[in-house]
C-alpha cells in the first residue's frame, strides 16, 4: 500500500499542470535575463519582441555579432542555440575546425578559445560569447603561416582520422601560452580534457613537445 502511495505522489508531481507551468515560466524568465544582460544595447528592442509572455516558450532568433579569430562575424541564433552550432551551422562560410562529436562536453572535439580561455563550445551559448573573443584552430594559423603547435602536428604525424586535432591543436596552443617548457606528464596532463578514438597519443604528445621547443 506505501509504495502504491509513493508512485500515486510521483505521478502527481512529474505530470501535475500547474508545476509544469511554474517551472516553464521560470525558464522564460532566466533566458530573457540572460539574453538582456548579454545582447548589444542595438538589439534590445529586437530581442524584447522575440521574448514571449511569461508562461510561453521563448522562439524565434535575434541577430548578434560574434568577435571570431579576428573577424566580425554576423549570425542569427534561437536563445538556445551553442556557440558550436552558431559557427558551424548558421554562419556562412562556416567555421568547421571544432567538432560536434558528444555534445555534452566529455571530448574536447569541439574546443576553443574564449577570451584565452579554453571552453568546450557544444556547452556555451551563442548569446554568452557576445563581447568576448572567440579564438578556433583556424585562427592560430593558416596553411601558408602555420603556428609552432600545427607545424609540429605535421611533421610528426600527430593525428589520424583529424576529427579531434583542432580541439587539441586548440588546447595545447593555450597551454604552452601558460607553460612554454612543459613535461611529458606535463602535457599529459592538459590534455586530459581531449580525447583521440584512434589511439594517437604519443604523437599528440611528441608533437606539443616539440611546439614547446621550437617556440609558440
Amino acid at each position: 500500500m506505501s509504495d502504491d502511495h509513493d508512485q500515486e505522489r510521483r505521478k502527481s508531481w512529474r505530470y501535475d499542470p500547474s508545476r509544469r507551468k511554474f517551472l516553464k515560466g521560470v525558464g522564460v524568465a532566466g533566458a530573457g535575463a540572460a539574453l538582456a544582460d548579454h545582447l548589444l544595447i542595438g538589439n534590445a528592442d529586437n530581442v524584447a519582441a522575440k521574448i514571449s509572455a511569461p508562461g510561453e516558450p521563448v522562439s524565434g532568433t535575434v541577430d548578434i555579432v560574434l568577435d571570431l579569430n579576428g573577424q566580425k562575424r554576423n549570425v542569427s541564433v534561437e536563445p538556445r542555440t551553442t556557440l558550436l552550432s552558431a559557427i558551424r551551422d548558421r554562419l556562412e562560410p562556416p567555421v568547421t575546425g571544432p567538432k560536434l562529436v558528444c555534445d555534452m562536453g566529455s571530448c574536447g572535439a569541439c574546443t576553443m578559445m574564449l577570451d584565452g580561455r579554453l571552453v568546450y563550445s557544444c556547452l556555451v551559448l551563442a548569446v554568452d560569447a557576445l563581447g568576448k573573443k572567440l579564438t578556433t584552430a583556424e585562427g592560430l594559423g593558416s596553411l601558408e603561416n602555420m603556428n609552432a603547435v600545427q607545424k609540429a602536428f605535421v611533421e610528426h604525424d600527430g593525428l589520424m582520422c583529424g576529427f579531434c586535432t583542432p580541439g587539441f591543436v586548440t588546447t595545447i596552443s593555450a597551454y604552452l601560452k601558460k607553460n612554454p617548457n612543459p613535461t611529458l606528464d606535463e602535457v599529459r596532463e592538459a590534455c586530459k580534457g581531449n580525447f583521440c578514438r584512434c589511439g594517437t597519443y604519443p604523437r599528440v604528445f611528441e608533437a606539443a613537445l616539440a611546439a614547446a621547443k621550437a617556440g609558440t
